[in-house]
């Protein structure tokens, strides 16, 4: 079972999915080849290495099972296995998008992920 997964994005890029009702993916995504997502417990590092101080951020959760096969999970640098989208994401999978804001310390202020 998959269960759900979650995409950092910024907000402007989200802002163009909402109008189509898919996101086709960040400009890494789209140079990698397929759209980047990361479990609840791999979120708050994903945060750290790859968007580190940046703000205007969202937080999308996505129900993994409505991805079908094209969700892949394949092992990282470190070995880690990170979920990898090939194809666009449709919105209809979206559980909810929240705002990733910074605390005062710099770091991302996360919802509890389930």
């Amino acid at each position: 079972m998959t269960g759900t997964i979650y995409k950092i994005v910024h907000e402007h890029l989200w802002d163009k999915a909402r109008e189509t009702g898919f996101f086709e993916g960040a400009p890494v995504d789209l140079h990698d080849g397929f759209i980047h997502f990361s479990t609840a417990a791999q979120a708050v590092e994903t945060a750290r290495r790859h968007f580190a101080g940046q703000s205007g951020l969202l937080l999308v959760a996505v129900d993994g099972e409505a991805l079908g096969s094209e969700l892949v999970f394949e092992p990282s640098h470190g070995g880690d296995l990170f979920p990898h989208l090939y194809g666009r994401l449709a919105l209809q999978a979206v559980v909810w998008e929240k705002p990733l804001p910074l605390g005062a310390d710099g770091l991302h202020v996360f919802p509890e992920l389930a």
